[in-house]
């Protein structure tokens, strides 16, 4: 069974995840329906690696989520201010 600290992590990863599905650039894509499907089926996961398995894998998934938005963000920068030839 896994212990208090697994839980809050595993519940700060799922908030943060949630948070950043608000901003998630496709709305045809249920970003928060797929967490919350991802997180109900892994709900009853006792064995310690497969929780550090999936925490890793949310993590993974937080971590590209990032990126994407990171990436959307350079872009729309580098349309905006197009820097001129000298």
């Amino acid at each position: 069974m896994a212990g208090p600290s697994t839980r809050l992590r595993v519940i700060k990863l799922y908030k943060e995840l949630h948070r950043l599905g608000r901003d998630y650039p496709d709305e045809n894509y249920d970003f928060n329906g797929k967490l919350r499907r991802m997180f109900e089926k892994n709900k009853n996961l006792t064995d310690p690696e497969e929780i550090e398995k999936a925490l890793k894998l949310g993590e993974y998934i937080r971590n590209e989520t990032l990126a994407l938005y990171s990436l959307r963000k350079y872009r729309h920068l580098k349309r905006n201010y197009v820097i001129a030839p000298s």
